[in-house]
């Protein structure tokens, strides 16, 4: 790492919910919202942004551990905010607080967790999986 992230750093991601993002299952009875799974992917994308300065060329942050409450449904055309704070580092994992909301109320709130990685490394780590699954 270049410089190591600190408690209080902060990411953020701003969407709209839109065709992209909304469930699938909306139909005449269920409205569309913004699907869980997005609003997750949101949240890692912030966290993912806080410490992303700190990093070298080689290394990559990935998420390996997240806790989210899905609170409060935010409608189709909602503008969303996630925000992930930095509350520990020890070593390569960062630990994260992460939010979302919408203009009227707090969306999801959670734990995330993510490690900083060598992406050579892990190339290696990953060639050599793709081979034992391939009978090599």
């Amino acid at each position: 790492m270049k410089t190591t992230p600190r408690a209080g750093m902060t990411g953020e991601e701003r969407i709209t919910v839109d065709e992209s993002n909304r469930i699938v299952f909306a139909d005449d009875r269920m409205p569309p919202v913004l699907a869980t799974p997005w609003l997750v992917a949101y949240l890692e994308y912030a966290a993912r942004g806080a410490i992303a300065p700190c990093l070298e060329e080689h290394e990559r942050s990935v998420g390996t551990f997240i806790e989210v409450e899905h609170l409060a449904p935010a409608p189709e055309g909602a503008e969303v905010s996630c925000r992930a704070r930095v509350i520990l580092v020890d070593g390569p994992v960062v630990t994260f607080q992460v939010e979302a909301r919408d203009a009227v109320e707090v969306l999801a709130k959670g734990i995330h967790r993510r490690r900083v990685i060598d992406v050579d490394r892990f190339a290696r780590r990953l060639a050599r999986k793709r081979a034992r699954l391939a009978g090599g």
